[in-house]
């Protein structure tokens, strides 16, 4: 059955945070395997609210990027920091794709992702007036996501959110989950068992064979030093002062290097701060393009993977633990529940208590020190990762969920008229 599944995302290429990648590289696969795929996003601006260049905020947009679809519509553009304004450019794409419905394609299947909350409950309302079936997927627990981190601490304020966040659950046809743990909530919250699917993430192992290590190291100036990297956003949720305070208790050690690539909220307050402790050992890139990946990784030689200590974040896996595991990379982890049992099982790292500078470092000497211990937990992240979370294999598995809820639907029609476009 050949398929058109309308995606609902507000990330989306030439971006390169982790929803964008997850988003895209099921896209891409999904049209590979011959579905028609259209991806209803926002003009590229994310984490710094600058429109990229090559592109315009326009009312209405479209594109084809490796062979899916994307239709751009406006918002209110806004950098990732302050929660009033992102919560304005969250809800402005909401609004949209409501004003935009009659201009979209009527697809057999929408699927909306969330975070954030907005984005997701797009896909619903869109779903409604199309008359089509929803998948909603969950990559983050909201709002109990912004209330872990302190964004938000006025219960009246979180109320509503939570009353929608139920009505999501409910109201959806299938609801897609990135981790087992995230399952107890979102039953607890009104969807049916029946109707909760777990497709974690994965990694796209094609990406990591062309990397050139020694290029970067060349670039940055970091050739012959031991480099640990944290990839990703720098916000509240991360708290990465701890990889700061590490970086102070390992300044004995001049050929370790501590590197952090990516943007955020937090990102200014943890220049300062490096600056006024006076760490030599710690760079900060800033954000680079999803093509300069693949040499990061590849000059990496342990990958830090850190967030904040919350019971909440007991559940998350942070897709970035795949993409080093792909690169072989060895992995110090500073998460508990789901995702550390992950590195266990998989003897691909080490395991550290969340906000501990001290286990931190002393994890992060202790690789320094061994060559082949880095080898053996970075070949068994490569073994793990082929054989559970190779993206090709989960994005089939998601393609063909979205079949069987696009066919089960449509059948569910009988001979009733569906209305024309």
């Amino acid at each position: 059955m050949n398929v058109h599944v309308l995606c609902v995302s507000h990330y989306y290429p030439p971006e390169t945070g982790a929803l964008a990648v997850r988003m895209s590289e099921n896209a891409r696969a999904w049209a590979a395997s011959g579905a028609e795929v259209t991806i209803v996003t926002c003009v590229p601006n994310y984490p710094k609210g600058k429109v990229f260049p090559g592109y315009r905020n326009r009312l209405f947009q479209r594109e084809v990027i490796d062979g899916v679809n994307v239709i751009r519509l406006w918002t209110l553009v806004s950098a990732n920091e302050g929660l009033f304004l992102r919560t304005l450019n969250y809800l402005s794409l909401l609004l949209s794709v409501l004003v935009a419905s009659p201009w979209l394609p009527r697809a057999d299947v929408i699927m909306s992702t969330s975070p954030n909350l907005f984005c997701g409950i797009a896909g619903g309302l869109l779903a409604w007036i199309k008359r089509r079936p929803w998948v909603l997927e969950i990559r983050d627990l909201w709002p109990e996501s912004i209330v872990a981190v302190g964004a938000i601490k006025n219960r009246a304020i979180i109320a509503p959110f939570e009353y929608v966040e139920r009505w999501a659950y409910r109201r959806a046809a299938a609801v897609v989950s990135v981790t087992d743990t995230f399952v107890k909530h979102i039953v607890a919250n009104g969807a049916k068992p029946e109707r909760v699917y777990v497709i974690k993430n994965g990694v796209d192992l094609s990406k990591f064979s062309a990397g050139d290590g020694e290029k970067f190291r060349r670039r940055y100036g970091l050739t012959g030093k031991v480099i640990a990297s944290y990839i990703g956003t720098h916000g509240m949720a991360h708290k990465l002062e701890t990889v700061l305070t590490a970086a102070a208790e390992l300044q004995h050690r001049p050929e370790i290097a501590f590197v952090l690539v990516g943007d955020g909220a937090e990102r200014k307050k943890l220049v300062a701060l490096r600056d006024r402790i006076g760490l030599s050992n710690v760079m900060f890139l800033g954000e680079l393009p999803r093509s300069d990946m693949p040499d990061v990784l590849a000059a990496t030689d342990i990958s830090l993977v850190v967030l904040s200590k919350s019971e909440l974040f007991r559940s998350v896996i942070p897709s970035k633990i795949f993409e080093a595991m792909g690169a072989s990379k060895p992995v110090v982890l500073g998460v508990e529940g789901e995702s550390a049992e992950i590195i266990r099982t998989a003897g691909s790292g080490l395991v550290v208590t969340p906000e501990s500078a001290e286990e931190l470092s002393a994890a992060v000497e202790k690789l320094a020190s061994d060559a082949d211990l880095r080898t053996r937990l970075g070949e068994n992240g490569l073994k793990c990762v082929q054989r559970q979370f190779n993206r090709d294999v989960l994005s089939q598995t998601y393609l063909e969920l979205l079949k069987r809820i696009a066919t089960g639907y449509l059948r569910t029609l009988g001979s009733r008229p569906l209305p024309q476009e």
